[in-house]
């Protein structure tokens, strides 16, 4: 296979990786972005029906509605609505796993790692159990209640879950959510043709599915995991193609769903598989990390160590990953596993399994498993991934990239891990940013693409002049890859800092940018700004709090962005969602939300500008909290 020139990859922010790029002969997303540049302007604007065989059909000067009379509005409107409940089904399928597998496990009387994660989850709940056995089947029990009721039953857990004063005004809004499965189901039907026509109706339905998707999908799947795998803890530890050894068949996992790698991890380090990999010439199983699913490992790597060398790249980093010929197996089991990564497999002679349906990939066996079934399953997926090694490894070149990354991003941090850090109580960090030491919080988070300068360009300039501004950063998702990547989550990272936040960085012997892990530890974020507003006495929209999903990717991205919108607070996108071809939705997303949530979005793909337009917000909120 020929190799492809330099001229036509997509530059990326980890110039490393850009350049083990432009020396595979396989093909890859940084290739296939330059044959996709041409865009459809009514795909871009949302302004394209085709729910009919009247259509497509394309809004135009000349041509200002659809057959049946729809507008651009309401086009762009129905068309958003149907992609944030997309988005929302893909998280609330996560947290309903995450629950069903805690279900199981607690009615099996099996290993619960976080005890503290489920005392504290039940007394939110307001649960009494006899066991840890017993609260957890009830906290399980709870959350499945809450997903399976009609839309028209609200969820309970999401006031127990909410800030009051946020509660408070999701109800007067009436955008509280009833069962989340259900809503999903209704957001569909309500778009469908010639249903709903109402676009304002519409667009106020996407943070009812925000708020569902945020408080389920996110949080509370963060919190179950917890229970069953253990809570993250600080560490520093390796990340980038470095964390690949060559000595052990290595096992790349790639989606979202932590805990059905649960039972994968421990079977793998028992000494009758350890036997199996070093029958064929290994030392023994290791799992390489990638995409957001390694993010959640390796922030509870602290509890994995025999078996998980690190978080290798994100979701654009896998088809690299895959071709240093050192991965022998890739297990999936949901989204951000590319497509792309099928004929590398092939070429390479790597095992493809997915213990999902939902995420199938065209040419990967399915071992799809339940937690009663996870004995015979996983032997058998072992068995295949002997199988692979014994196959390929004397016939597949390795291209290792061992210097790539970094050996100490700081890891394990989350709402729990950071509190504690700083002495059980939020006022050391209220403290530092009510002198002005710290100018405010950044939540950097969402997705990788390779859309403007290229992969991780805008998040990583970005985040550099965000912190340049003495402004913390707090990541969470596919973004946080890049930037660990790219050196910014090392202690010596602080040198790049402003001097008030150089200085605090240097003092605690932290980097100026935090990462909670996984884009599901978005739900995390929240929890620190909640503790932090409630601490205050003050609402989520009163904190010198921004958010910016820079390089946004994904459907699910969109639904985490109305559940940040729903929050309250500025969200700052650096490519715009596919509603610019209504003016009606630019100006509710743009002006009318700040006086119903108080959110809003900030559009600009410059780094520079973005910069100084979030800092400005953060320095007008410091103002009206009466701060220097």
């Amino acid at each position: 296979m020929a190799k492809w020139s330099k001229q036509k990859i997509c530059a990326s922010a980890d110039e490393d990786l850009e350049n083990f790029i432009i020396t595979l002969p396989t093909n890859t997303a940084f290739h296939r972005v330059d044959t996709q540049k041409l865009k459809c302007g009514f795909g871009l604007g949302g302004i394209c029906c085709r729910l009919c065989a009247n259509g497509p059909c394309r809004v135009t000067e000349d041509s200002p509605k659809g057959v049946c009379g729809a507008t651009a509005d309401t086009m762009v409107a129905r068309n958003f609505l149907r992609t944030i409940a997309a988005g929302s089904g893909c998280y609330i399928h996560i947290v309903e796993k995450a629950a069903l597998n805690l279900k199981a496990i607690a009615l099996a009387k099996g290993e619960l790692r976080g005890i503290e994660a489920l005392d504290r989850l039940c007394a939110k709940f307001d649960i009494e159990g006899t066991d840890v056995h017993d609260k957890a089947l009830k906290v399980a029990d709870a959350v499945l209640n809450d997903l399976y009721k009609p839309d028209y039953e609200k969820m309970e857990l999401t006031k127990k879950m909410a800030y009051p004063p946020r509660y408070k005004r999701w109800e007067e809004l009436g955008i509280l959510p009833g069962g989340a499965k259900s809503e999903v189901f209704s957001a569909v039907v309500k778009t469908s043709t010639n249903l709903n026509s109402d676009p304002v109706h519409m667009l106020l339905n996407c943070l009812r599915l925000g708020i569902s998707t945020g408080v389920y999908g996110l949080t509370l799947t963060n919190l179950l995991n917890d229970v069953v795998i253990g809570e993250p803890e600080l560490r520093l530890a390796p990340v980038g193609f470095r964390v690949i050894d060559p000595d052990y068949r290595n096992i790349m996992i790639t989606g979202h769903q932590h805990s059905r790698f649960s039972y994968i991890q421990d079977r793998l380090i028992q000494p009758d598989i350890v036997k199996k990999a070093q029958a064929a010439g290994a030392k023994g199983f290791k799992i390489v990390g990638c995409t957001c699913v390694g993010q959640d490992m390796q922030l509870r790597g602290v509890h994995c160590t025999q078996i998980f060398d690190g978080h290798a790249g994100n979701n654009f980093t896998s088809e690299a990953i895959l071709s240093t010929g050192g991965i022998d197996a890739v297990i999936s089991e949901f989204n951000c596993t590319l497509p792309g990564i099928e004929p590398i497999c092939d070429e390479y002679k790597i095992k493809q399994i997915c213990v999902d349906s939902i995420a199938k990939k065209k040419n990967a066996i399915l071992k799809e498993f339940t937690y009663e079934t996870r004995v015979k399953v996983v032997d058998e997926i072992i068995d295949e991934v002997v199988s692979a090694y014994r196959e390929r490894r004397k016939t597949v070149p390795m291209s290792l990239l061992p210097e790539h990354g970094n050996s100490n991003s700081l890891t394990g941090v989350s709402e729990v891990s950071l509190k504690k850090f700083l002495g059980d109580s939020w006022k050391p960090l209220i403290g530092l940013i009510a002198e002005g030491k710290i100018k405010g919080v950044a939540g950097v988070v969402g997705c990788s693409n390779l859309q403007g300068e290229g992969h991780d360009k805008l998040t990583v300039a970005l985040v550099k002049e965000l912190i340049a501004k003495d402004i913390i950063v707090l990541t969470a998702g596919c973004s946080s890859g890049g930037i660990e990547n790219c050196g910014l989550m090392r202690p010596e990272a602080a040198d790049l800092a402003g001097p008030n936040l150089k200085a605090v960085c240097k003092q605690l012997g932290i980097p100026p940018v935090l990462n909670f892990g996984p884009c599901l530890a978005i739900g995390r974020l929240e929890i620190v700004a909640t503790e932090l507003a409630e601490e205050l006495g003050v609402d989520l929209p009163q904190l010198p709090l921004v958010l910016s999903a820079a390089q946004w990717l994904e459907e699910q991205a969109l639904a985490d962005g109305c559940f940040g919108l729903a929050l309250g607070l500025p969200l700052h996108l650096g490519i715009p969602p596919f509603v610019t071809g209504s003016e009606l939705a630019v100006k509710i997303f743009t002006e009318d939300m700040k006086s119903l949530t108080g959110g809003y979005l900030v559009i600009n793909d410059d780094a520079v500008d973005s910069a100084n337009i979030l800092e400005d917000i953060i320095l007008q909120k410091r103002k009206d909290l009466g701060l220097p």
